[in-house]
């Protein structure tokens, strides 16, 4: 009797290493994969900001223009 129970110890021993062996894996891969998420996330944001940038120069010189344009239609005596 007590050899069936150490036999039945040593299985499940041997399943929860089997276990745990898996659920490691899957940790690493989750962690891979955040790790890679997180790389896009930062490179979105990079351009996210560039492009605000790039966005807020493009209305300070339409803005310029647009003055230009009504000192010039003044001139003209268009406006």
């Amino acid at each position: 009797m007590n050899d069936k129970i150490i036999e039945k110890l040593l299985e499940h021993d041997e399943r929860f290493e089997k276990i745990e062996e898996k659920i490691d894996k899957k940790h690493n891969e989750v962690l891979t994969h955040l790790d890679e998420i997180m790389v896009i996330v930062q490179r979105l944001d990079q351009e996210r900001l560039f492009t605000f940038e790039i966005v807020k120069r493009l209305q300070d010189n339409v803005e310029r223009q647009d003055k230009e344009l009504q000192k010039v239609k003044k001139i003209l005596k268009i406006a």
